[in-house]
């Protein structure tokens, strides 16, 4: 099992920036597939940003192209959302999972550990 733990959310102008950070903790981190999600009020969450386990493999969702970007330090055992030019829209509580199965994803069913979660909220 892995435990998960997220941080570095935060209130943000829009326009500007916050790195998130996913701490995990348990045995063979580098084996699990990651993902960051998000869910904002009432909605459903959502993927955002998947890497694989060696951090070779990224995807994005599309909404998020070219702003923000994951990636992971296997010996620290964290995994990492730089987001870029935030916008309003992107304010959301936002989660990290992880998930033995490699190949690309976008369903939060897919992932069977979660954080708890980081509060993103960006200003207009």
């Amino acid at each position: 099992q892995v435990q998960l733990v997220e941080s570095g959310g935060g209130l943000v102008q829009a326009g500007g920036s916050l790195r998130l950070s996913c701490a995990a903790s348990g045995r063979a981190f580098s084996s699990y597939t990651m993902g960051w999600f998000r869910q904002a009020p009432g909605k459903e969450r959502d993927f955002v940003a998947g890497i694989a386990w060696g951090g070779g493999g990224t995807y994005y969702a599309d909404s998020v192209k070219g702003r923000f970007a994951i990636s992971r330090d296997n010996a620290k055992n964290t995994v990492y959302l730089q987001m870029n030019s935030l916008k309003p829209e992107d304010t959301a509580v936002y989660y990290c999972g992880a998930r033995i199965a490699s190949g690309n994803t976008y369903s939060p069913g897919d992932y069977a550990y979660w954080g708890r979660g980081t509060q993103v909220t960006v200003s207009s």
